[in-house]
């Protein structure tokens, strides 16, 4: 993972956050109106300070190692309602409005869209739009 640079000063309350060996903390995405449980991320300091000063999501990609600002591809943005720590300070919560209704990539509302039923991931969710509406084909 890529750190902030050095003589950047951060400020006091991200030195509360219990970070992993890695330098990342998981970030949850809650839809601030109805309280849908939208997707999970990863969060280092760089981004989580960015989300804050700029008021929309801003995570770290662990596939692509730099910093992913959702909705950049999808123009599905979350937009910043209210930020909250647990109790062991180890997760973040983002409270916020989820711009276009999707936050999955799959195109669905949320990543959390499958069920287990009789011992099987069953998608109990509908796909809202076309992964490749969305991104493109490759």
């Amino acid at each position: 993972m890529q750190d902030s640079p050095a003589n950047v000063v951060q400020p006091d309350w991200l030195n509360e956050i219990r970070w992993t060996e890695d330098g990342l903390v998981p970030a949850i995405a809650q839809d601030a109106d109805n309280g849908d449980i939208l997707m999970m991320a990863w969060m280092n300091a760089e981004s989580l300070k960015l989300t804050v000063e700029e008021g929309q999501a801003v995570y770290w990609s662990r596939s692509r190692g730099k910093l992913w600002r959702k909705g950049e591809s999808s123009g599905h943005q979350q937009v910043l309602r209210d930020i909250r720590l647990d109790c062991d300070a180890d997760v973040i919560l983002l409270k916020v409005e989820q711009k276009g209704g999707i936050a999955c990539h799959t195109g669905r509302r949320s990543c959390f869209y499958r069920t287990l039923k009789d011992g099987q991931w069953v998608s109990a969710e509908p796909v809202l739009k076309d992964p490749n509406a969305i991104y493109g084909s490759d």
